[in-house]
């Protein structure tokens, strides 16, 4: 069974940092695609950014692009979203997700089959 254990989220003040940690259990796959979305109360959820497992490759929403770095350690299903110059709208419940059979790297909800729980992050003003 695969699980995914989101860790640190907290609350921050505007401008500041925050790292999300992401460990993964129960792998099985060749190739994968781990990553974040969030959903902001009252919004929609939206992809953040994602790594492929096999090259390193990642991608970013535009949203933050230059200020959110992704990283990985396959030996340890384990993934990291490094968050700086946060603002108020990075306020959102952060998922980390998990691609079994990616066709291309992108945000594309329906193609993450394996959900965490989710941790908060509040960013305040």
């Amino acid at each position: 069974e695969v699980q995914l254990v989101e860790s640190g989220g907290g609350l921050v003040q505007a401008g500041g940092s925050l790292r999300l940690s992401c460990a993964g259990s129960g792998f099985t796959f060749d190739d994968y695609a781990i990553g974040w979305f969030r959903q902001a109360p009252g919004k929609e959820r939206e992809g953040v950014s994602c790594i492929s497992s096999s090259d390193g490759s990642t991608y970013y929403a535009d949203s933050v692009k230059g200020r959110f770095t992704i990283s990985s350690d396959n030996a340890k299903n384990t993934v990291y979203l490094q968050m700086n110059s946060l603002k108020p709208e990075d306020t959102a419940v952060y998922y980390c997700v998990v691609d079994s059979d990616p066709i291309a790297l992108a945000l594309v909800e329906i193609e993450y089959d394996y959900w965490g729980q989710g941790t908060q992050v509040t960013v305040s003003s």
